[in-house]
């Protein structure tokens, strides 16, 4: 029986309850059978380790954001913890709720402060603060300088001492697995589709009404409170703390088991500490005897295999394990259970005919260049407008000073009878206004429907300790009966589980479409919409446009194919050089010789 057929598909899914749970009753038992305790030390080294990569994971693979410094952040739970319960004789598990809270306070300032960097600005930023804390420990007299804390108590739970590795390996590994629940958990639901919108489309999230820097903020601190906790871990297994554990070169040891595992998959975490655990460990054995010397050649055996890593598994050895098993272990489908679930709330509609979108000579100048000149035009409710011109004529660019992807120099825009002028895009999303884009602007590896719900955001509410606990499932329901029900809207409802990235261009187009419609917009902005579409594509899409309308919704929209917009819109607004040339119906337009100049380049 081969692999595609339907037998096998339907145990497929036992399969992949039954690999978990054979990994689990693994992790069990092992400590109670008669392995070497190296083994099990290396594991507890393992389980730590993990926890740091998973906060990596979130921070770098999905959020974009390089930092170099999670190590300080180890350490700052590790001396805490020892402080105050070697110290001061206090409980480890105060150890661990007061580490948790320093680090969140020590984590919330540098997030504010770097986080509004870019560019290579970033990981220097976590260089420089990594090292200041690690230099700042080291020369404290209260924590030991260089020597550190001796005398850490173990941990006991219940009355039973985890001083033993088999014993407190079940504590490191239950906060491991639990740390990993709690991360796949939060990139599966609303703030987890904003955060990985981070690594690439943050214009577009901030057009779909996400503040995309509250989210860095966010992940920045679970990734710093993960390492905390590993740090609490560390300190009551190694019964002493010192600076050297909680470097700049351990710092880039977790990036370096983030990225070998898979640095954007979550259980790529614990593959990658577990090769870098493993290989460090052999090397260190196996180096000196082969050299003859002693030294830390260990470090330029793994640059190595990192560079190797980076040429042959580009994006690490967990991901590229599941393309070689896709054939027989397929990435499982969401599971299709939002039948019934309640509508989300619809806004309210504007009167029929009031001034929806006023814009008031609205002007924007880059440097010398004028791309914008002083355009006026109003918008009705349940009004479809077409915005025309050759190319250069700054049509997209009006589009995204009315969307607030970019200020305006000068002017006023009014959105219902409110200035909206100089806010920025997620502000004016919350007062209905939605868009597509020029150049498509998707999240490549969620797949279409994830891409679609993103679009519903403002409707839902759940936020980021919610969904980490997965108490959000019904309003992810809601969201994806929602989502579905826009890709129906313009037949794509074939391509639910399709990545987007897939696509081509003109379903792309549709899918930003459906996008759109799912913030039930009062006023949608089409950015060339009918591109890439086929004839009947564009019938079919005119034809919801114009079902749109009729239900209260206002359309503007900027597009080259002339018998698309004739046949569509009520009224038409022609650019050039910036500036607009004339406002009419599409009748009058046709009939303007002014029209036929800018395109032909005459009057005739």
């Amino acid at each position: 029986m081969n692999a595609s057929s339907p037998a096998s598909a339907a145990a497929r899914p036992w399969s992949r309850r039954l690999a978990p749970v054979l990994l689990l009753a693994v992790l069990a038992v092992l400590p109670l059978l008669p392995v070497p305790e190296f083994w099990i030390t290396q594991l507890n080294y393992i389980g730590m380790f993990a926890l740091v990569a998973l906060g990596l994971v979130l921070l770098t693979g999905v959020g974009g954001l390089t930092s170099f410094g999670q190590a300080a952040f180890v350490g700052v739970g590790a001396y805490t913890t020892a402080l105050l319960s070697a110290r001061y004789g206090l409980s480890p598990w105060l150890g661990l709720a007061a580490g948790l809270a320093v680090t969140l306070a020590i984590a919330l300032v540098l997030a504010l402060i770097t986080l509004r960097m870019s560019g290579h600005y970033l990981p220097l930023a976590t260089i420089a603060w990594a090292l200041s804390l690690n230099f700042t420990i080291a020369n404290m007299e209260s924590l030991g300088k260089y020597d550190g804390l001796l005398g850490v108590p173990a941990i006991e739970l219940f009355g039973v001492s985890l001083a033993d590795g088999r014993a407190i390996y079940y504590l490191i590994w239950l906060f491991a697995i639990l740390g990993a629940l709690a991360v796949r958990n939060l990139l599966d639901s609303r703030p987890g589709r904003a955060i990985r919108a981070l690594g690439g489309a943050t214009v577009m999230a901030e057009s779909m009404g996400v503040s995309t820097f509250r989210y860095k903020v966010v992940i920045f601190l679970i990734a710093a409170l993960l390492a905390s906790v590993s740090g609490w871990l560390f300190a009551h297994v190694q019964r002493t703390v010192n600076p050297s554990p909680f470097g700049l070169k351990m710092g880039i040891e977790y990036l370096f088991m983030a990225v070998v595992g898979g640095v954007s998959s979550v259980w790529g975490a614990f593959v990658g500490a577990g090769v870098f655990k493993i290989i460090e460990d052999q090397l260190k054995e196996l180096l000196p005897a082969l050299l003859g010397s002693n030294g830390n050649f260990e470090i330029i055996v793994l640059g190595v295999v990192l560079v190797l890593m980076l040429k042959y598994a580009p994006k690490g050895l967990w991901p590229s394990l599941q393309g070689l098993l896709s054939r027989w272990w397929p990435p499982a489908r969401r599971e299709r259970d939002w039948e019934g679930a309640a509508a989300l709330e619809a806004r309210p509609k504007p009167q029929a005919g009031s001034v929806l979108l006023r814009v008031d000579k609205l002007r924007k100048q880059f440097g010398g260049l004028v791309a914008v000149n002083d355009v006026s035009f109003e918008l009705r409710a349940g009004e479809i407008m077409g915005l025309i011109g050759p190319n250069g004529a700054g049509k997209s660019t009006t589009f995204n000073l009315v969307s607030g992807v970019l200020p305006a120099t000068s002017g006023e825009l009014r959105f219902a009878g409110e200035s909206i002028t100089g806010l920025p895009a997620r502000q004016i999303a919350r007062r209905g206004l939605s868009r597509t884009f020029q150049h498509v602007k998707m999240i490549a590896d969620m797949t279409v429907l994830e891409n679609v719900a993103l679009g519903g955001y403002l409707r839902s509410h759940s936020g980021t300790a919610k969904a980490m606990l997965r108490f959000d499932r019904a309003e992810e329901r809601r969201l994806f009966a929602e989502a579905e029900s826009q890709l129906r809207r313009i037949g794509m409802q074939d391509h639910l589980h399709e990545l987007a990235g897939n696509l081509a261009l003109g379903p792309q187009r549709l899918m930003e479409i459906a996008r759109a419609l799912c913030a039930d917009p009062s006023l949608l902005l089409l950015d060339e919409p009918a591109a890439g579409l086929r004839h009947k594509e564009k019938q079919a899409l005119a034809a919801v446009l114009r079902q749109l309308r009729t239900e209260g919704m206002s359309i503007l929209l900027v597009e080259h194919d002339m018998d698309f917009v004739m046949g569509l819109t009520d009224r038409i607004v022609v650019m050039e050089f910036g500036t607009k040339l004339i406002e009419g119906t599409p009748a009058e337009v046709q009939a303007s010789p002014e029209v036929r100049a800018a395109y032909l380049g005459t009057e005739h």
